[in-house]
């Protein structure tokens, strides 16, 4: 059984950054898509950043340019760079996997309750 853990959020002005970090454990499949999602209060489950086996990213509109997603295999580690956020970025943020040979692109387009395995959430909150 897959588990993951997010860690690094918190609380920063507009213009911050922040570093969220996803540990792994448990995989039984060689190949996994990695994301990020994020939920605000009254809003749907949204996705952010897809990270595929092949190393390839893909962002979402709204974080394209301020986000950047990475893994450290040999730690089973997945990464969200956060920089210049923004209040609208306030939101639960999900570390996602996704067993098997999925593109980033093509996990843009996920629906959430399609995905596999889920972490926890560690919340972002950004301030004006």
């Amino acid at each position: 059984q897959v588990q993951l853990v997010e860690s690094g959020g918190g609380s920063v002005q507009a213009g911050g950054s922040l570093r969220l970090s996803c540990a792994g454990s448990g995989y039984t499949y060689s190949r996994y898509c990695m994301g990020w999602f994020r939920q605000a209060p009254g809003k749907e489950r949204e996705v952010v950043a897809a990270i595929d086996s092949d190393g390839s990213t893909s962002y979402a509109d709204s974080v394209k340019g301020r986000f950047t997603a990475s893994q450290d295999n040999a730690k089973n580690t997945l990464y969200l760079q956060m920089n210049s956020l923004k209040p609208e970025d306030t939101a639960m943020y999900y570390c996602t996997a996704e067993p098997g040979d999925m593109t980033a692109i093509q996990a843009l387009g996920i629906m959430p309750s399609s995905v596999a395995y889920w972490g926890q959430g560690t919340q972002v909150t950004v301030s004006s």
